[in-house]
């Protein structure tokens, strides 16, 4: 490195980039990163290493701020917009952003796009067309621009990774849509990482497209079948149909996995195309590694290694749920004029509170909330077919994040070993709260104060809590018990 660069990075709270910022750290470079929600980055471990921003993409006093004496900045942002919305709102940003960088200097722009098909663009879908516009009005910037073009990411927690996964293991027989045959080149996130770190050193004559891809193509199905054979699974039986239609198939896929159809729809209208690299021009400029980039069986090997050890470093959950509200908790009976509803329930634990709130913080996920199993798994699979996120699991097994999913709920406040608040996601019940309080007692041990608060909407709203009034006592002190019991034992040495 010639000098010690300032590198941006926006969308540090998604899948890339929130794994781009340690390793741009590893490499010596200061780097400050713009967020519209900063509490989101607080417990990850670079936190204090960077300078945050907070701000909104589409705020020109925010960008100009977060764009001030950097050297390169790397734009790793999309829309949240949807339908005819999408591809002006695309189109804007980056130009704002492109006119922005400009104005305050920045020598290169970096960016993660899509590998779009061979053709034109009124046969894409919108969200390809969207990625391949933003591209375009980079390039055109008087910026110097690389756009990096990539296929399936293979990585523990990625998008594509989870749906791969999640349609392999739960389906050993299925009927799938015809696009399973198309050809796809599969890149791993290690190699995807290695691509955007090292862009920031190339020369200010390269402003192009280069496309990336691992060094395997084959088709979904295929895919689907080395996935099978890496997880130690038998072979799949794949039917493929054309009737299928792309919003059946995304709709299919929210069925089958925990990706919801606003991350599932446009990874399948993608894969209707062929993916497959024209070019590997980028090698002139970034040598590939002298072990050669990873292959498929390789990657997915690191990706269940890492789920299976807990060492996913993001995940795509990670991203806010599109629709979620963001009022604050309600700390007023009378929050707003309207009802609000509590359920407040104590018990006396004779352990450290800082071993209650491992077991607090462990809900969740594979591990289970700890009673009326049954029930959690229900409301997970009913909200999925609602249209919400359902039980989307979580990152890690043991420690949670500030905007970690878990299952139907988001980390809204974790300040340990005091207090854990999880805000409900779900598409029935999004202005509901779940919260654990411990208070350390005098004469040892402490307090738990399990806290459920949820705000009705129209009558609907007051259905449901009536409906769930009925299994508070099994689910909720069930679960209140529970956690006494595993740190009670614990503390006596013996397993939960």
């Amino acid at each position: 490195m010639s000098e010690r660069k300032r590198c941006l990075v926006t969308g540090a709270t998604g899948y890339v980039g929130g794994r781009l910022v340690p390793r741009l750290l590893a490499q010596g470079y200061d780097v400050r990163v713009l967020a519209r929600s900063p509490d989101k980055l607080r417990n990850v471990p670079w936190s204090e290493r960077v300078t945050i921003v907070t701000g909104d993409s589409s705020n020109e006093h925010s960008v100009r701020q977060a764009l001030e004496d950097i050297d390169v900045a790397y734009y790793l942002m999309h829309s949240i917009e949807k339908g005819k919305d999408l591809e002006t709102t695309e189109r804007r940003v980056a130009q704002a952003f492109a006119d922005s960088a400009h104005a305050s200097g920045v020598g290169r722009i970096v960016y993660l796009g899509g590998l779009a098909p061979d053709e034109s663009l009124e046969h894409m879908s919108a969200h390809m067309r969207s990625r391949v516009a933003v591209g375009q009005v980079l390039r055109d910037s008087a910026v110097p621009t690389v756009e990096f073009r990539a296929s399936v990411i293979i990585g523990s927690g990625s998008a594509s990774f989870e749906m791969l996964r999640y349609l392999t293991e739960r389906l050993p027989a299925m009927v799938a849509p015809y696009w399973v045959r198309q050809q796809t080149q599969p890149i791993a996130i290690r190699d995807v990482l290695r691509y955007l770190v090292l862009a920031a050193e190339l020369p200010p004559e390269v402003n192009r497209v280069f496309e990336i891809g691992g060094p395997d193509v084959f088709s979904y199905e295929e895919m689907m079948q080395r996935y099978a054979e890496a997880a130690g699974l038998k072979r799949r039986f794949v039917v493929p149909l054309r009737l299928l239609t792309p919003r059946l198939a995304s709709n299919w896929v929210h069925l089958v996995t925990p990706v919801p159809k606003d991350i599932s729809q446009p990874l399948v209208m993608s894969l209707r195309h062929p993916a497959v690299c024209t070019e590997h021009d980028v090698a002139a400029w970034i040598p590939d590694p002298e072990e050669g980039l990873l292959p498929f069986e390789t990657a997915v090997a690191l990706a269940l290694e890492q789920t299976r050890e807990g060492r996913v470093e993001t995940r795509w959950s990670d991203a806010a749920t599109r629709g979620a509200p963001s009022d604050p908790l309600p700390s007023d009976p009378a929050w707003a004029g309207g009802t609000l509803f509590t359920d407040v329930r104590r018990l006396s634990i004779d352990a450290s509170p800082e071993r209650v709130w491992e077991e607090v913080e462990a809900l969740g996920g594979d591990n289970g909330w700890y009673a009326a199993e049954g029930l959690w798994r229900s409301l997970g699979r009913v909200d999925r077919l609602a249209g919400g996120p359902g039980n989307r699991g979580r990152r890690d097994p043991r420690a949670l994040w500030v905007g970690d999913a878990v299952d139907v709920w988001r980390v809204e406040e974790r300040d340990p070993p005091r207090l854990l608040r999880l805000r409900s996601e779900m598409r029935v019940a999004r202005r509901a709260w779940l919260e654990f309080a411990i208070e350390p007692r005098p004469q040892g041990g402490c307090t738990l104060v399990q806290r459920v608060i949820y705000r009705p909407l129209a009558l609907a709203g007051y259905a449901a809590w009536g409906t769930v009034s009925p299994f508070k006592p099994l689910v909720l002190q069930g679960m209140l018990e529970h956690i006494a019991e595993r740190a009670e034992a614990r503390t006596a040495g013996s397993p939960p």
